[in-house]
């Protein structure tokens, strides 16, 4: 069994606030728990608040990122853990077809995003470039492949022993379909997220929103639930919240898609702090 614990599910920005204490406003960051392993999906600004708790007796920690936009990276240089010389961070993530992964993220650790550069820190990280990969960590199995998004995206399907949980925070299923979402096999994502036990996906928009916003690289909450169901997911946990949307806005939203959509499979409105057993 592994557990997946929330430390941000908040899109784009983060957005603190007495109007968002329930569902939380830091930027992407998922935790799994394995055994004695430390294993991390994405460095939004929820990472920070992850750092102060683990151990400076941790040897090695693994930092998985589905892209490098700003939300999904912003909270790296504040990982306590990177300044620790007994501690290996191995990062692990995509290229671009120009660009390397150690070039990327040594452009945001520089002067001006960030004071401290990649090769200042006291044990540098390990670099892993992945695209449509399968690797291991541990007993872990993991398959990344490129998914709807804008710039190289990947989404992660992580097996332990039978049970599967897929993490894909930005995604725009509908966008290169042909008809979504009656033809799975040719919408972007279908094969990694297939059967799942768990999902979380990005729900940004409502449908209205998200008829001004295609092409942007996210998807509505309705099309999420609608992408859960052609995969056969047994649960979707909807991700990557909207900076804007209180939680009271963001329960309104949700009651309004489960009316609509009337999903036969469990949906829920992922939490910060939320633990989930798969």
């Amino acid at each position: 069994m592994m557990k997946i614990k929330v430390w941000g599910c908040r899109g784009s920005l983060p957005s603190p606030g007495p109007e968002n204490i329930v569902y939380g406003g830091n930027t992407s960051c998922i935790q799994i728990i394995k055994d004695d392993m430390c294993i991390i999906l994405d460095g939004g600004s929820g990472i920070q608040r992850l750092g102060k708790i683990i151990s400076p007796e941790i040897q090695e920690i693994h930092i998985l990122l589905t892209h490098l936009h700003i939300d999904h990276t912003m909270g790296l240089g504040f990982f306590q853990p990177l300044y620790n010389p007994n501690t290996k961070v191995h990062f692990w993530g995509p290229a671009t077809s120009v660009e390397p992964l150690l070039h990327r993220l040594r452009r945001y650790f520089s002067p001006p995003l960030f004071p401290v550069r990649l090769n200042e820190l006291p044990n540098h990280p390990e670099i892993h470039e992945v695209g449509n990969s399968e690797f291991t960590i541990g007993p872990l199995k993991f398959r990344t492949s490129y998914i709807g998004h804008a710039g190289p995206t990947l989404g992660y399907r992580v097996t332990d022993g039978g049970k599967t949980f897929v993490y894909m925070p930005d995604h725009e299923p509908s966008l290169a379909s042909v008809d979504f979402p009656n033809m799975p096999e040719w919408t972007s994502g279908y094969d990694l997220a297939r059967d799942a036990d768990l999902l979380f996906h990005d729900g940004e928009y409502t449908p209205d929103e998200y008829k001004t916003k295609i092409g942007w690289g996210h998807s509505s909450i309705n099309d999420a639930i609608n992408f859960g169901r052609i995969c056969e997911v047994k649960k979707l946990a909807v991700f990557h919240h909207d900076p804007l949307n209180s939680d009271e806005r963001l329960e309104e939203i949700y009651k309004d898609a489960m009316s609509q959509e009337n999903p036969a499979y469990e949906v829920v409105l992922c939490k910060e702090g939320d633990v989930y057993e798969v």
